[in-house]
């Protein structure tokens, strides 16, 4: 709202600065609701990087707790041809076996010219699998349309045209490899093709076939196993193997305890547990600072006056020391110091998981659960405690807004009043002072005339 200037007009007085400093005595309620609201912004902003924190956490315990969690096996291969992938229910085990054959695709070679010569006239000619399974493909006008018809059939064959000293020949690519995907051209229609028709010539390149490996190969338990691909997923339980090269000498296959991912579940734990209760150490501890005149100044962290997280910080500590059926956690690698921290000590773990594995799974997955129970609790979505405490100090927010802008009001109102009010007084000078100048002028002019 504009208003005009009244800064000394009769009186002299500096009122703008004397308005301002009213406002300023009056606004000081506003200002400390300005203060807390930033404070307390500021809290939730730590508390919202907390309950991340803890939430990681609970995933992290609840994937050490969880009993499939342990059950997790790795495969070695003696040879760097063969490889093998493990999943659940993949036990230990050694397995020797030759490669004997990997799986390849067939790829023909067929001139263009004695193609149309086979077809006698036919416009049509047939791609048919071993197991009986046919597709039709227009012949076009040229090698280039053949070509495109063949590999747009859907009949997993792949058609390119190739021409070396004046002649045009089409290279037939099997997209999949395997005795199964094998094919050959026929002319005429499906329908018309007779039995016992022989198909069009071609110059074979690579015959389709099937990987096979033999197993315990050399005695007299022998056994060949073959596949379409080179994947063999069912030789055991829980493990894929693949093979890329023929092995005449047998391969050793290997399947144990994966050390390495289980002592990454462990460590895992205590990491995720180490980040919560450090951001809580950090958040609460006092900081030192001199003020501008020299006075050291002591100022609490921003969760020093939270109990909410002294108690998680307590309940954490407490989940992830207690023994475990009368077994200390520091047995198998997870150690807490005087200060309440935790570290991961991998000498002791995998030595514990190769002398008692089971005894090992037992003291991480129960200590796991309870850590999992308390920040579960902690930071669930819906009414998880830190959930719910973000919640009311964000609400305390907003209140203090609504608050502040309402003063916002007041204050604009106080100062328009303040402003009246000293205009009114510069009016009231300047009548007063109008008539001590008339009144002078009649005694003045009363002292003329007696005269």
């Amino acid at each position: 709202m504009a208003t005009l200037g009244i800064d000394g007009l009769v009186s002299g007085l500096d009122t703008t600065s004397l308005i301002n400093q009213l406002m300023q005595v009056e606004s000081g309620p506003q200002t400390l609701l300005k203060t807390k609201q930033t404070a307390t912004t500021s809290l939730v902003t730590a508390l919202q990087a907390l309950n991340t924190k803890v939430s990681s956490l609970a995933d992290a315990a609840t994937k050490a707790a969880t009993a499939s969690s342990w059950q997790v096996a790795k495969a070695t291969s003696s040879a760097s041809s063969v490889t093998a992938t493990t999943s659940a229910g993949a036990t230990a085990a050694a397995l020797s076996f030759t490669v004997d054959e990997v799986a390849t695709s067939q790829v023909s070679l067929a001139s263009y010219d004695d193609l149309v010569a086979g077809l006698g006239g036919a416009t049509t000619l047939t791609l048919r699998r071993p197991d009986g399974t046919t597709t039709e493909v227009a012949v076009g006008e040229s090698a280039a349309d053949l070509a495109k018809n063949i590999s747009a059939s859907g009949a997993g064959v792949s058609a390119a045209v190739v021409t070396a000293n004046g002649t045009t020949r089409l290279q037939l690519t099997g997209t999949a490899p395997g005795a199964a995907n094998a094919f050959e051209l026929l002319a005429g229609k499906a329908a018309d093709v007779a039995d016992g028709q022989p198909p069009l010539t071609t110059t074979s390149l690579r015959a389709a076939g099937d990987a096979a490996i033999t197993l315990w190969a050399g005695t007299s338990g022998a056994q060949q196993v073959t596949s379409s691909t080179n994947t063999f997923a069912d030789v055991l339980t829980g493990v894929s193997i693949s093979v890329s090269a023929v092995e005449a000498a047998p391969v050793t296959l290997t399947v144990g305890r994966d050390t390495s991912a289980v002592t990454a579940l462990a460590s895992g734990l205590v990491g995720s547990l180490g980040v919560v209760l450090s951001e809580i150490t950090s958040r609460t501890t006092a900081t030192t600072t001199t003020d501008t005149d020299g006075r050291t100044v002591v100022s609490g962290g921003l969760f020093a006056g939270e109990s909410a997280t002294r108690d998680l910080q307590q309940r954490l500590q407490q989940a992830a020391s207690y023994p475990v059926d009368g077994i200390s956690p520091s047995t198998v690698g997870i150690v807490v110091g005087r200060d309440g921290t935790f570290t991961f000590d991998q000498t002791t773990f995998e030595a514990a998981l190769a002398a008692d594995p089971a005894k090992v799974q037992k003291v991480v997955s129960g200590l796991a659960q309870r850590v999992a129970d308390v920040a579960t609790r902690t930071s669930d979505k819906v009414d998880g405690s830190l959930t719910l405490q973000i919640a009311g100090q964000q609400t305390l927010v907003s209140d203090m807004g609504d608050q502040i802008a309402n003063w916002d009001v007041r204050l604009a109102l106080r100062r328009e009043s303040l402003q009246r009010t000293y205009s009114a007084l510069e009016v009231t000078l300047s009548g007063l002072q109008s008539q001590s100048s008339w009144l002078s002028s009649q005694l003045a002019s009363l002292s003329t005339s007696s005269s």
